[in-house]
């Protein structure tokens, strides 16, 4: 059965058209036109515009056009969904806004000692991890998923998640400590350990576990989420098998594993760029590394003399 018989307004998202391009308008007014209203600016670069706009476009493909109508009949493509929004959108948005907007951003009252919590490595992999498994038990996923606004809020709340985790690892904020590469390093694969057992849960269950993909009823009303009810209410539809011929199990094994291969994929790149930075910056000036490294053994050992 076509797609199209949901409508424009559920293929397309024009509402979301809408705000995504206010969203950018007001992106290049602040960087740009109203830049030197801030304390502390510097002109916009044109990787940053890049990468911005990345964003908002791979936002409105992943939630404004068919892939997300797909992504409530098949639970293969929720899981492409989720890896994007969630594991690249973020890189995006950090890279995307510069440095000084951040700044004013993370620095207000309110936010300045929540964002420094929610930011540490730790306490962030964790949050993010934590909230993500919390979201793939069945039980919960089907709840969310019957509630557009429990729905909507818990999606915007794993994304920030998703931000916090990142922050760490992009951050380039002049004045913050920046983490070690090896540190870097072993952040991304711990965040790379930590989430296989939720993709082990969904690929490996005997059994399709969630209902709002297999049971007809349960379906329908998470299609609300997506498609205005008096369209629904006009179709006779029995079942999200109308729309494909994969079974339920395959169809959630295979979302499982694409949620892996993704996120192997932007780690694995991840990990390449950051090595790849740091071996440049050791072999560029292998004179200075030596004399600092050697000035750092002469001070420990002149306070080992004194002791």
């Amino acid at each position: 059965m076509p797609l199209s018989i949901f409508g424009f307004q559920a293929l397309w998202s024009p509402y979301l058209i809408g705000v995504l391009v206010f969203i950018t308008i007001i992106y290049f007014l602040v960087t740009v036109k109203w830049r030197k209203d801030f304390k502390v600016s510097e002109p916009l670069k044109k990787g940053e515009a890049i990468y911005f706009v990345l964003a908002m476009i791979t936002i409105y493909i992943i939630k404004g056009s068919p892939v997300d109508l797909m992504a409530h009949i098949m639970f293969t493509m929720h899981m492409v969904q989720m890896a994007i929004l969630l594991l690249l959108v973020p890189i995006f948005l950090i890279k995307g806004i510069p440095w000084w907007v951040w700044k004013v951003a993370i620095e207000a009252p309110v936010v300045r000692t929540l964002f420094k919590v929610l930011t540490l490595p730790v306490v962030a992999v964790f949050v993010f991890i934590g909230l993500f498994s919390f979201y793939h038990l069945p039980a919960v996923l089907d709840y969310i998923k019957l509630n557009e606004t429990l729905h909507g809020t818990y999606t915007f709340v794993l994304f920030l998640s998703a931000v916090f985790m990142y922050w760490p690892l992009i951050q380039n904020m002049p004045d913050r400590t920046q983490m070690k590469p090896l540190h870097k390093l072993g952040y991304i694969i711990a965040n790379a350990v930590l989430i296989t057992p939720a993709c082990g849960l969904i690929i490996f269950a005997p059994n399709a576990m969630y209902e709002t993909y297999t049971n007809g009823d349960a379906w329908l009303k998470a299609m609300e989420l997506c498609v205005p009810a008096s369209t629904l209410s006009g179709l006779s539809l029995s079942g999200p098998e109308l729309f494909t011929d994969m079974k339920p199990v395959a169809d959630q094994q295979l979302g499982g594993v694409l949620m892996k291969i993704i996120q192997e994929l932007i780690f694995g790149i991840l990990l390449g760029a950051i090595f790849t930075k740091w071996y440049r910056s050791e072999q560029k000036d292998p004179d200075k590394i030596t004399a600092d490294a050697l000035a750092a053994h002469q001070k420990q050992w002149e306070s080992q003399q004194q002791h």
